[in-house]
């Protein structure tokens, strides 16, 4: 599978593990930064990221930042993205099974790497049910997309 990753000043550890966990699955990584711990703002990074899923440069992909919330909001400002912040193996495989997640996001400050590793795993074995109940509901989800703000 081709994975996007990318992180914050405060995510560049778990990305590097992250990235290392991946190559060693055989999976082929698209790793978008950051490239230190210099602070830098995750909104860019969660941005490459989600540009890399659309693009279909990526099959799915993995984000970092402090909490994981900031990278989450960021990244599902973009149209056809459904990231989930996920801190336990039972979220990370039900949002693909369920929810169809296509970016798995971790807040580092929270977990530690090898439940980050874990939750990688969970999150790339999983796949998408495609029953109907769960296509009607992303539907819903997807038409937020193109409707106005009231």
């Amino acid at each position: 599978m081709r994975v996007a990753v990318g992180a914050d000043h405060a995510g560049f550890e778990t990305k590097q593990v992250i990235v290392r966990h991946l190559e060693s699955l055989g999976h082929t990584v698209l790793d978008l930064g950051t490239d230190s711990t210099a602070p830098v703002d995750y909104p860019d990074f969660s941005a490459a990221v989600a540009r890399a899923v659309l693009e279909d440069r990526a099959d799915r992909a993995v984000l970092t930042c402090g909490s994981g919330v900031g990278a989450s909001v960021a990244a599902n400002k973009f149209a056809g993205i459904r990231a989930g912040l996920c801190h336990d193996c039972y979220s990370a495989h039900q949002g693909v099974e369920h929810d169809n997640m296509n970016i798995l996001v971790l807040g580092s400050r929270v977990i530690g790497l090898e439940l980050a590793k874990d939750l990688v795993s969970a999150f790339l074995a999983a796949t998408f049910s495609g029953e109907e109940r769960h296509c009607r509901r992303l539907a819903k989800i997807a038409a937020f997309e193109t409707q106005p703000a009231p």
